[in-house]
């Protein structure tokens, strides 16, 4: 299409919403990287009702690159997007197809939809689909994969105790038709024990998870991520305990797995840094808490972009340490961090840009700077009111404190 045709489309939006976004997408097509025989395209000005736009048809399964985003010159409300089409001769598509299919497996294209659609958290037509193929199973292997995969389905969805009676119904098939250690197995008792942990019911998702360990010990080698999974998950469950000690006890070892079976800037070693540093602040020993989340915040830089929130949380973490320290100083740098990324990369009334607001309007009122205290408070309190019910008791605590500050202006 001609692209004075597309700006005219969206400076008529933006004329009349001055809140809005215009966003033009500017497509380079390079024939001679796309497969002669899957033409993804095709001209049709002549079947056009207007022909001198030059429209093009793309097929719904073409894919574009994304070559660069960037804000016009002439409007700071308009952005261009460039993209270069591809097609399955592309490495790097061909690499993330191939992941998908790993990640979506199924001996069948139904099996395979079921699978993409719990991937995509559409629960409710993965039920359909595994409650059809349930009709038609053929034998006891499918129906104990099917049995599973509705337990998934139904975990997803809150029903922990239907979830429970689905994985039950799995295990007694595969119990009857696989060896006692093989890791099918281990991985029901887990997802019941996942299940149990939602409902609260600690101690039963410790026999489970511990059902779990036990055969994947015997039946994968000692340093498999996979084991380090097992020890962090019956860590969380103590952890939801309250047991400390017990839940560092269970960090450490998959953290010791971990460190041998992963690269040295994985995410899932932030995210286990992470985890120890928050038992050690709960306990108290904030240097320890200090260490580890400081070993998370170096993966984070490194394998996330400058922006990213979870890089945020990563900065907020650590100002909780020293505010629980009353290193206010420290609190407010790297609480400062945090919210410029928050800033950056959430919507206005996102909960957490909220919460870190009222986190360095904490920090102001404990240094006794009180209009810099209220200042942060009422942006708090903005988003809080923007995003939840009037009676939340997160709006409640928010003015309590705003309140308290007021009367020591």
């Amino acid at each position: 299409m001609e692209s004075k045709v597309g700006m005219e489309f969206i400076e008529r939006a933006l004329q009349k919403n001055h809140d809005t976004v215009g966003v033009i997408f500017i497509m380079t097509i390079d024939q001679s990287k796309i497969s002669t025989s899957n033409t993804p395209f095709a001209m049709i000005d002549e079947h056009s009702a207007i022909p001198s736009e030059q429209e093009i048809l793309f097929t719904m399964h073409t894919v574009f690159r994304v070559a660069e985003i960037k804000q016009t010159a002439q409007n700071n409300r308009l952005w261009e997007v460039h993209l270069t089409i591809t097609d399955d001769n592309d490495p790097q598509l061909s690499a993330l197809t191939n992941r998908i299919k790993e990640e979506v497996q199924g001996s069948s294209g139904w099996y395979r939809m079921g699978q993409l659609m719990l991937k995509v958290g559409h629960f409710n037509q993965a039920e359909e689909v595994y409650n059809e193929l349930l009709d038609n199973a053929s034998d006891n292997n499918d129906r104990g994969f099917i049995y599973y995969e509705l337990g998934r389905v139904k975990r997803e969805q809150g029903q922990y105790e239907k979830a429970i009676a689905f994985y039950g119904k799995s295990m007694k098939i595969n119990k009857k038709i696989l060896s006692a250690n093989n890791p099918i197995l281990s991985a029901i008792y887990n997802n019941i024990a996942l299940a149990y942990q939602n409902m609260g019911s600690y101690s039963k998702a410790l026999e489970f998870y511990e059902k779990g360990l036990h055969i994947t010990k015997r039946a994968l080698p000692p340093n498999h991520p996979d084991l380090a999974t097992s020890y962090n998950s019956i860590g969380s469950v103590y952890y939801g305990m309250g047991e400390y000690s017990k839940t560092l006890e269970f960090y450490e070892k998959g953290l010791h797995i971990a460190k041998r079976a992963l690269p040295p800037n994985h995410p899932d070693l932030a995210t286990s840094y992470s985890n120890i540093a928050l038992v050690y602040n709960n306990m108290g020993e904030y240097s320890k808490a200090l260490e580890f989340y400081e070993k998370d915040l170096e993966i984070t830089k490194i394998v996330l972009p400058p922006n990213h929130p979870d890089l945020g949380t990563s900065y907020n973490n650590i100002g909780c340490v020293y505010d629980s320290m009353g290193e206010y100083s420290k609190a407010l740098e790297f609480y400062g961090k945090s919210n410029q990324i928050l800033e950056i990369s959430l919507p206005p009334n996102d909960l957490n840009l909220a919460s870190s607001n009222n986190n360095i309007g904490l920090v102001y009122k404990n240094m006794g700077e009180y209009s810099k205290a209220i200042s942060y408070l009422e942006k708090s309190l903005t988003i809080y009111r923007n995003s939840l019910p009037p009676t939340h008791h997160y709006i409640k605590e928010v003015i309590y404190d705003i309140d308290r500050v007021k009367k020591k202006l």
